[in-house]
């Protein structure tokens, strides 16, 4: 590993613990995070000749502290930081610090800086864009390209994000138990909604990363909450739809279908660990709306060969999820595993009381003209596929229902 590599590697990791700690200290994002990037300049300059600290996130902590102050002691014309030299071997100060910040106050700040970016107060599109750029570290850049918008949009939409924070009464002590319930559900939705801004958009790096960065958070959220099915859920859902990536689509950027791809191209390492993680909460026996879509990407994961997938299984998955969380789009992904198990026909009458909540829903169309293509009833398929194409979100999406068309003009699908 080289130099640059294991300290980019030590500041991302040590990231959320500084941030969250140092904005503990000044209850300001912006100051923090200015001194957290003061901190990581520091190092840059000093853990190559001295290697790294025993504690990362107590030196970062504890430099970007002392370079904050140093600023406002400049303003009131006071004595100026100590030069690097005299900080550049902690010894005693760092580890009387990290005793200081043992693992009740970590815990407690990283959580603290995720619940602050799921402020009630802030739409979906902010609290994503805020956590990339606080939590994560993402440039703006990289956040702007993600979300398919100008740097200067983002750079207004975090800046907006921080100002109603700042306006916010921000409460600084640890949440009780049914606060802390309540929030942690917040958390958890930010980060999936992460993952999905990713998972759902193409084969771009940066979305990619999207998805990578979302797996991070989700881990580190299950350091903090070790005992919570929903939390083992959440990351194992992740894992084993991220697991498929590489057989997603086509070197021309098109989309292919779970059954067309070639599961010699699955990550087998993400997907033995989703694995565990899901018959880990599993075993609580407390089902709740991440574990149960877990279990349906494990279903299909566990099967070699898609004639092996358990649809009758996956039905029952999602009828318990039916009833957890009921949602038109649930329903529309369980009539997929009805179609498997009891035909085309009985799909399509499951979707038909759908159609006027799903009127703008690209997935409702493409399911609904495959549905139709399979009875043989073209002309019907080939009007569903057009409406698809029209609300497709993505140019691989248009590509794949342009492929169904396609095939409707060349032969006449058989009946089931």
């Amino acid at each position: 590993m080289s130099e640059l590599t294991w300290i980019n590697a030590a500041l991302t990791a040590a990231r959320p613990q500084a941030i969250a700690a140092l904005m503990r200290y000044f209850r300001d994002l912006d100051t923090a995070e200015e001194a957290f990037q003061d901190a990581c300049l520091r190092a840059l300059r000093n853990w190559p000749q001295n290697g790294p600290p025993r504690d990362p996130a107590a030196w970062l902590i504890l430099v970007g502290r002392n370079a904050a102050l140093d600023g406002v002691r400049k303003r009131a014309k006071l004595a100026p930081l100590p030069p690097d030299e005299a900080i550049s071997d902690l010894g005693d100060a760092e580890a009387e610090l990290a005793e200081r910040l043992d693992g009740a106050h970590y815990r407690d700040d990283v959580l603290r800086l995720l619940f602050i970016c799921c402020a009630e107060s802030l739409p979906p599109g902010q609290q994503i864009a805020l956590a990339l750029r606080i939590v994560s570290g993402l440039t703006v850049r990289q956040i702007a390209r993600a979300f398919l918008t100008s740097e200067a949009a983002m750079e207004q939409r975090i800046t907006r994000a921080k100002a109603k924070i700042a306006r916010s009464e921000v409460r600084f002590e640890v949440p009780g138990p049914v606060e802390r319930a309540e929030r942690l559900g917040a958390v958890a939705a930010m980060i999936y909604l992460v993952f999905n801004e990713g998972y759902s958009s193409g084969v771009s790096t940066v979305r990619a990363c999207l998805c990578e960065e979302a797996i991070r958070l989700a881990r580190l959220l299950l350091r903090l909450f070790q005992t919570e099915p929903e939390i083992m859920g959440l990351t194992a859902l992740m894992l084993l739809q991220h697991a498929r990536a590489p057989a997603r689509f086509d070197k021309a950027g098109e989309i292919i279908l779970l059954d067309d791809q070639d599961r010699n191209l699955w990550d087998g390492k993400l997907i033995a660990e989703g694995l565990a993680l899901i018959d880990k909460a599993l075993r609580h026996r407390q089902p709740g709306v991440y574990q149960i879509q877990a279990a349906i990407a494990a279903t299909h994961s566990r099967a070699n060969r898609p004639e092996e997938t358990d649809w009758r299984q996956i039905d029952a998955l999602y009828a318990a999820l039916e009833r957890l969380q009921p949602s038109p789009v649930v329903t529309l992904n369980r009539a997929v595993a009805i179609s498997k198990t009891r035909g085309p026909a009985a799909a399509l009458e499951m979707i038909a009381p759908l159609a006027a909540q799903l009127s703008g829903y690209f997935y409702f169309f493409g399911a609904k003209g495959a549905f139709l293509s399979q009875l043989g009833r073209r002309e019907e398929a080939h009007a569903a596929f057009t409406q698809a194409i029209a609300l497709a979100g993505s140019p691989a999406e248009a590509a794949h229902i342009r492929m169904h068309l396609d095939r409707l003009t060349r032969e006449t699908p058989p009946l089931p």
